[in-house]
């Protein structure tokens, strides 16, 4: 029996030891294995959800049962000072030696810390480990119960740093990332793309200091501030370095193995070192020249080495994919391949919404025919698509602008479904996982579920950047072998959207906490707590004032953020019907606050401009005025447009404008899955627009017509006739029915258009629901739709009425200060945002 020593437990060595499991017999080889840390492997890439609840069990790679039961031993918390490889053994900290015929160093990296003065002083952290964080937090709360004002900041503007940054703040530090390069994640983003990342993460309240060159950290025993060049200094309570990382080859050096000049041990692509005995694995490893910081790298070398040691030959390719998908603070960002298009080789495409924060990149071959990288900022859903076309090869569109844009014409993007890549492509490529094992998993193991495939393959567990792949392939595999397929909320939620709606209805839920308690687990995500929300808010008609019911961002201060990080303010102007006195008022408080005003396409008027601390006061003079909020922010009814119709046109041949009045305050306020907004037209000229809304209705001989479903947003279609020739009180009717079974049935942001189309049956169906109450249910549809219109507050004018609640409508945590970093510039007789640099 040989023996295996493995220095290192971290997710790379544990990786090795699973793959060296499931190649070999157990009892072939003695395995021990070292780690410096006081517990088992642990899962670094989320290390930042320990900030959130301190489990540090649901982020175990495995328990110490998994060892004993693979006749592995685990030897924690004791590091290894010396390897004497003349008599192949170890020495550790407490003196006791162990032989080997393999050694495997897999002792990954450490923190670099810059060699600034002062940053050994109290108060300097790193940002690598649990005990790291323990401490970091234990810090803050001594800042706070000492210094409710206390400030802190991140050295690094890399993927920890951010994340480092966005943990700091909800910890209620005010917090700023000081970079040394001219923009956030330099080797991953161009100019564009990290600007958008930047304005994103200053919109959350992170403070971005680029181009910062640390040349002192000031203070007596503990921090105090960072002081630049030029004297600038920034006033700071706490530093978490976060500036990258150094390979941990000490012991390499001390034995004499061949290292590179700039650090890492060096190795072959069978991940052998200068000793034919020794292997280095992970982020201590020095192969083509280069340290691979990403974990699917670090599983390949462990494979690698496995296969080499048990006889089987293998080498790393000589090209590793280097491409990234990762959530930074709630914010999607993606690159792959030639992302910074370095090779010259390329086009590159781009896309960017800067209303969204939305960037997207991709980087074409000269001929048109080859996706060769790209940049993906603020929306990553293409990501997974996008990284196997290229990965693949596959062939793109005549117009490859269609992989970020979509088809023109209003189709869905032309690159095909998850099922068209080969079998060969490696889907999961922390754990290697192929199309084909995922497909197979399914159509040949009987494995009928997202979690079955998970446990048997391992695909997702390693970065989890595939799961919405590997989810797409498990779901359109059971379709195309005609299984019913259920469409679950997130993994803390196993239900639809319209078994949860029927589930909290039933047991009488109000909160997210109390949804959890009676039907879910975990501690909830960004997929299930705005859904949650919306359900709620879908139920009972709570405003987002109540804080578990906000569904996005927006919610919080009752107003859209623009893109220099100021406010909307949209008023209701039911039916587009204003006063005189009223337009006096709102011209008055335009000027008065010097805001853009605007008349909206859905006949409104808009203010732009406003600043955080001025909502309030803005609302409070409107709502003296008997203006109400018009809910531009949420996920509710918008507008309801009309013609003049027969009070004012000569062809009119109903009153639009009083029947789109009474239709809008009646659903005004109403929470759905995605926007919604009606049109009345007086007659067939349709200058309503109506059958562009997601519900119409047009005068016609005998009454109205009602059409349902149209708007589509950026797939625009007409709305479908759903009644014809009937009366108001019908059409109130109709549209109760309507409004609510769409918001009990659609799945989250699902707009009225996509589900319409997939509704079984489409408008023939719906009409039977709705008209004929096939289902027996439009009473309680009816009654539910009464029971949110009486429940109807306006949440603006809940915030005006308290003082408590005004207050989270300043800009700065700690103080009245306004944003003096906000400009603008003259446009026409008005104003607009300074344009980006």
């Amino acid at each position: 029996m040989k023996t295996i020593l493995v220095i290192g437990n971290g997710m790379v060595g544990y990786k090795f030891c699973e793959k060296l499991m499931a190649k070999s017999e157990s009892d072939n080889y003695k395995v021990i294995v070292f780690g410096e840390e006081p517990r088992p492997a642990y899962d670094r890439v989320h290390l930042s959800e320990y900030f959130a609840d301190q489990n540090a069990e649901r982020l175990s790679m495995a328990p110490r049962s998994w060892y004993e039961e693979n006749n592995i031993e685990l030897i924690t918390n004791e590091r290894v000072t010396d390897v004497h490889r003349a008599s192949k053994t170890i020495t550790t900290i407490n003196d006791k030696e162990y032989i080997y015929d393999y050694l495997v160093l897999a002792t990954g990296s450490s923190a670099f810390v810059p060699p600034i003065p002062g940053v050994e002083k109290e108060g300097v952290f790193v940002y690598r480990t649990i005990e790291d964080l323990d401490a970091t937090m234990a810090y803050v709360a001594k800042i706070k119960s000492q210094k409710p004002d206390g400030k802190a900041a991140i050295l690094g503007g890399g993927l920890l740093g951010l994340e480092a940054g966005k943990a700091i703040i909800d910890m209620g530090l005010e917090t700023s990332v000081v970079e040394f390069a001219p923009r956030l994640m330099p080797r991953q983003l161009d100019n564009e793309a990290s600007q958008v990342l930047q304005n994103k993460l200053e919109a959350l309240g992170i403070d971005i200091l680029l181009n910062k060159g640390t040349q002192n950290i000031e203070g007596d025993k503990a921090i105090t501030g960072m002081k630049f060049s030029e004297n600038e200094t920034l006033p700071v309570d706490m530093l978490l370095v976060s500036a990258g990382i150094r390979p941990r080859d000490e012991l390499a050096k001390t034995c004499g193995l061949e290292v590179g000049t700039r650090g890492g041990i060096l190795v072959t692509n069978n991940m052998k070192t200068s000793d034919d005995s020794i292997y280095a694995i992970g982020e201590c490893a020095l192969l083509n020249q280069m340290i691979y910081g990403l974990v699917a790298p670090g599983y390949d070398m462990a494979g690698v080495a496995v296969d080499n040691i048990l006889g089987d030959e293998a080498l790393m390719p000589s090209a590793i994919d280097m491409s990234t998908k990762l959530k930074l603070s709630g914010i999607d960002v993606a690159s792959f391949g030639d992302a910074l298009n370095e090779a010259k080789e390329s086009e590159s495409i781009v896309y960017e919404n800067k209303f969204q924060g939305i960037y997207k990149k991709i980087n074409v071959s000269k001929d048109g025919k080859k996706l060769l990288g790209g940049i993906l900022v603020g929306d990553a859903s293409d990501y997974n698509m996008l990284h196997q076309i290229f990965l693949n090869g596959m062939a793109i569109p005549e117009n490859p602008e269609d992989l970020i844009l979509g088809a023109r014409g209003g189709e869905e993007a032309s690159f095909g479904s998850a099922l068209d890549l080969p079998d060969s492509a490696v889907v999961c490529s922390c754990e290697a996982v192929t199309k084909g094992q995922i497909c197979c998993s399914v159509t040949e193991d009987g494995n009928e579920d997202l979690a079955s495939v998970v446990a048997a393959t391992k695909a997702t567990t390693g970065c989890g950047g595939c799961k919405p792949m590997v989810t797409d392939l498990v779901t359109e595999t059971l379709k195309s072998m005609g299984k019913v397929v259920k469409d679950v909320i997130c993994d803390h939620f196993q239900y639809s959207r319209q078994e949860l709606y029927s589930i909290l209805k039933v047991k009488k839920v109000t909160s997210f906490d109390e949804a959890l308690d009676a039907c879910g687990e975990g501690k909830g995500c960004e997929l299930c707590q705005p859904a949650v929300s919306s359900i709620l808010a879908s139920l009972y008609n709570h405003t987002p004032n109540k804080e578990d019911v906000s569904q996005d961002s927006n919610d919080k201060f009752l107003a859209n953020i623009q893109r220099n990080g100021t406010y909307s303010v949209v008023p209701r102007i039911a039916g587009g019907e204003v006063t005189p006195e009223q337009l006096i008022v709102l011209g008055q408080i335009g000027k008065k606050y010097n805001l853009y005003t605007k008349i909206t396409g859905g006949a409104r008027i808009d203010f732009f401009g406003a600043e955080l601390n001025d909502l309030p006061a803005i609302w409070t003079e409107l709502i003296a005025e008997g203006f109400e909020s018009g809910h531009a922010y949420g996920k509710s009814l918008r507008t309801v447009k009309s013609c003049v119709g027969s009070t004012w046109c000569r062809y009119g041949m109903d009153e639009s404008i009083t029947f789109a009045i009474e239709l809008e305050n009646r659903y005004k306020g109403l929470r759905s899955p995605h926007k919604i907004k009606g049109g009345v037209s007086g007659c067939i000229r349709e200058c309503a627009e109506a059958r562009g809304k997601d519900f119409g209705i047009i005068a016609v001989e005998g009454g109205w017509n009602l059409y349902v479903c149209g708007n589509g947003g950026a797939t625009p279609r007409h709305a479908e006739l759903l009644a014809e020739q009937i009366d108001n009180e019908t059409v109130v009717k109709y549209l109760d029915r309507f409004l609510i079974y769409y918001i009990e049935t659609a799945a989250p942001l699902m707009r009225t258009a996509a589900w319409l189309d997939k509704l079984e049956g489409g408008i023939e169906q719906l009409k039977k629901v709705v008209v004929e109450d096939s289902l027996g249910i439009n009473a309680e549809l009816e009654a539910q739709m009464d029971l949110l219109v009486d429940a109807y507050e306006c949440e603006w004018k809940q915030v005006v009425e308290s003082d408590t609640m005004k207050d989270r409508f300043s800009h700065f945590v700690n103080s009245d200060d306004r944003d003096d970093n906000i400009a603008f510039v003259p446009m026409r007789d008005q104003k607009m945002p300074e344009l980006w640099k």
